[in-house]
């Protein structure tokens, strides 16, 4: 029995989709615990090309059960939009194969407003959401004013429930922001539709999950978002509003007591960003040169096609991903897009008023941290069809061992390219 997460160690947008499409068929189960639809997973195979937001990057491979857990959040219209697409490429969707856990919380219409209108008011101050909803979610979750995924098999009581919680929640609506209100009536509507499309899939994932495990069953957890967007350990408060991070993944699957037998990391072969916030490596290059990488990566956003902020591989802030997520390996990904770099530039330290230091700060001090940066020679060769690391020219395996060094973590995957087969074993 193994139970593995494939966890993000830097800002999110790692390719952690596309290593749990590779991995899982290793496993029986793969499990969504944390998140909403703010962030997209893509993969690439024989039925296509995919960003999922919700649904478990696991889905495409025959025999492998995915759950939604209950530590996520869910937009049940999105969900179903998705669920629709998938269906529509010939990706098989039962029950049998993919479960909504009775626990998880439901995203309304209303979180969604309510998250644009606060990053309206903000103005120059916002955060960067990606207006899915989900920091009003997880906050009316935690003020125990939200509505249960298996509150939707119960209309009558989910009625009564969701009239106080409007009742509530309007009053922010419209006092505070100064919007119209939300009808209980379009909302009892609205759970009503997507609720009977959904009704076969929601179970108590929690038994499922703990008699899987009592048969013996391999588990993977698949986050969302990597370690500098957590909650708790995240650059607060430009995060996300969840615990991203694997300890929190047997918690958000529904299986508490259980520990992770491993958990692989998966960073980018340099750094991207989506949303505001410090992003200390972006300094280090010109807008010439980020607009370079962006668009030799393709950079930009798989749940909002916004572009992403780009920089060269950031060790400090790497480093302490690796710590914070307990990685016992890493998948690098994308080491391919370097390949046209004649140098390849690398954040190995940070200077913080005058004073170098190789320790990830406490979120107030990033504005002031500046990169020191050191260079490693390019190869600049096309090196996406190798499959082993024999085939990598000398200063691509330089790069690689340099990096694994560097954060104190061994590298057991290399990607060059976005297909499942695209990757070098170590």
């Amino acid at each position: 029995m193994s139970n593995c997460a494939i966890v993000g160690i830097n800002w999110g947008d790692e390719g952690k989709g596309r290593m749990v499409d590779l991995i899982a068929r290793e496993y029986d189960i793969v499990c969504r615990y944390q998140g909403g639809n703010n962030a997209g997973h893509t993969i690439v195979n024989e039925y296509g090309k995919f960003a999922l937001h919700l649904i478990p990057s696991g889905i495409c491979l025959p025999g492998v059960v995915n759950v939604l857990g209950n530590g996520v959040v869910v937009d049940i219209e999105d969900l179903w939009k998705e669920m629709s697409a998938l269906k529509d490429a010939g990706v098989p969707i039962t029950p049998e194969n993919f479960k909504i856990s009775d626990r998880a919380t439901i995203v309304f219409p209303y979180h969604r407003a309510l998250d644009g209108l606060e990053e309206a008011r903000l103005k120059d101050k916002k955060y960067g959401s990606t207006l899915r909803g989900i920091a009003p979610v997880y906050s009316d979750k935690y003020q125990k004013k939200t509505i249960m995924v298996g509150e939707l098999l119960y209309p009558e009581y989910l009625e009564k429930r969701l009239a106080s919680i409007l009742e509530w929640k309007n009053l922010t609506i419209q006092n505070v922001y100064g919007a119209d209100p939300y009808k209980l009536s379009d909302m009892l509507a609205w759970c009503k539709e997507f609720g009977e499309k959904l009704a076969p899939y929601i179970c108590n994932t929690t038994k499922y999950m703990y008699d899987a495990q009592a048969a013996g069953k391999n588990i993977m957890f698949e986050a969302q978002l990597g370690a500098l967007r957590d909650i708790d350990f995240g650059i607060y408060p430009y995060t996300t509003s969840s615990n991203v991070i694997g300890a929190y993944a047997p918690i958000g699957a529904g299986i508490p007591g259980h520990k992770l037998t491993n958990s692989i990391g998966v960073m980018k072969a340099y750094s991207s960003c989506v949303g505001d916030g410090p992003f200390v490596t972006e300094l280090a290059m010109t807008e010439e040169e980020k607009h370079a990488l962006r668009e030799a990566g393709h950079e930009y956003g798989a749940a909002t096609g916004r572009p992403r902020r780009v920089g060269p591989i950031d060790l400090v802030a790497t480093r302490y991903g690796v710590e914070m997520q307990g990685a016992t390996s890493i998948a690098l990904t994308k080491l391919d897009v370097l390949s046209y770099m004649d140098k390849i530039p690398l954040c190995a330290h940070y200077e913080i008023d005058g004073v170098q230091t190789d320790d990830f700060p406490f979120p107030v001090l990033l504005d002031r941290a500046k990169p020191v940066m050191e260079y490693m020679p390019g190869w600049q060769c096309d090196i996406s069809g190798a499959r082993r690391w024999e085939d990598l020219p000398e200063a691509a395996r330089s790069y690689v061992e340099y990096v694994e060094k560097a954060i104190g973590c061994p590298i057991g995957y290399v990607s060059v390219g976005a297909e499942r087969e695209s990757l070098i074993l170590r």
